[in-house]
């Protein structure tokens, strides 16, 4: 006959085995639950200095775990390393406790965007960047001059040198940090069309390719027509004529620009103004596009010196000055006053 005592160790060990067994079923029921989001996901910030029992703690205030303890042995069991990177993160639905812990550890904070448009001048750059979400601040209310400096491009012009983009970044990253990828870009792509452009053409540097990039961006925002353009504008710099188009003016009028070009506006002498200047303006004029700068550096080869926008988005191109002021005659007087991009005029 077996002891008292005995019996009670097997009892002991009895219980100890549905303990365990409860036990384990349980934290495997816990790793294999999606975490609790709804049907929305969830922004979730993990703070400076925060370690594992603190996320822990507000993981389950917040309601998304079930368990802050089972999350921590599942922490210690993933074999990871427990260094959790600060920052926000996006909690979607279906996500296992695991995976936003995989989240923390690898850094894979919440991503906004911010796009720059083509076309855009320095001065609309500046007013978009200041409006985004989750974006520090460090430039705003600053000149241009002190922008470029700030960013390690002293003495330069800002105008043409931020690439057209979306850019992604986390929160808290700075104006400075985006502004500063966004300059290095447009470095990058214009090294790599200069180094593909076609031969004998009018341009002393990449610079000068980049200002003839702006104006083509902002005479047209068809595609198909880009390297038409830019050989009207090649052709007319090779034959020594001035290149005579609207948005080099309505740049240098600055915010005395209203919507519409006079003819006093015409003979106003600005660096500018290419309707009483020769040769490139002294600048870009816009943020051009990378389409815009190859076909900047890769013109049709046509025979074409004018063009004037038809209305409907489209140019009319022509050979001789004749030819041009009959089609300014038929698209420009009724068109004038709703598309700027109606250049060269007539000589």
């Amino acid at each position: 006959m077996r002891s008292p005592r005995f019996k009670l160790m097997g009892l002991l060990i009895l219980f100890a085995s549905l303990a365990g067994g409860w036990f384990v079923m349980s934290y495997q029921q816990f790793t294999s639950t999606p975490i609790e989001t709804g049907l929305e996901p969830i922004d979730f910030v993990v703070k400076p200095g925060w370690g594992l029992n603190k996320i822990a703690n507000e993981l389950s205030s917040q309601e998304i775990i079930s368990d802050v303890d089972y999350f921590l042995l599942m922490t210690r069991l993933s074999g990871q390393k427990n260094e959790v990177q600060k920052g926000e993160y996006r909690l979607l639905p279906g996500m296992f406790p695991i995976d936003i812990f995989t989240l923390f550890i690898e850094g894979r904070v919440k991503q906004y965007s911010f796009t720059i448009i083509e076309g855009w001048n320095f001065k609309q750059l500046l007013n978009a960047i200041q409006n985004v979400a989750k974006m520090k601040q460090v430039l705003k209310g600053l000149s241009s001059e002190e922008i470029m400096k700030i960013l390690g491009y002293p003495n330069q012009h800002p105008e043409g040198r931020f690439l057209p983009d979306t850019y992604f970044y986390s929160a808290g990253s700075s104006d400075k940090q985006l502004l500063k990828r966004a300059y290095i870009a447009m470095e990058q792509a214009l090294a790599l069309e200069w180094e593909n452009k076609a031969a004998k053409l009018p341009y002393k540097t990449p610079y000068d390719a980049l200002i003839m990039a702006s104006i083509v961006e902002k005479e047209t925002g068809d595609v198909s027509e880009r390297n038409e353009i830019a050989g009207v504008f090649v052709r007319r710099l090779n034959k020594k004529m001035r290149l005579q188009t609207d948005p080099t003016v309505i740049y240098g009028m600055g915010d005395k620009y209203q919507g519409n070009i006079r003819k006093k506006d015409l003979k106003l002498d600005t660096p500018y103004n290419t309707y009483r200047r020769h040769g490139l303006p002294p600048t870009p004029i816009a943020m051009p596009g990378v389409e815009a700068i190859r076909a900047a550096l890769n013109p049709d080869n046509g025979v074409t010196l004018y063009f004037v926008a038809k209305g409907d988005g489209s140019h009319q191109f022509s050979t001789t000055i004749k030819e041009h002021n009959k089609a300014v005659r038929k698209y420009q007087i009724t068109q004038r006053k709703k598309n700027y991009r109606t250049s060269p005029a007539e000589e």
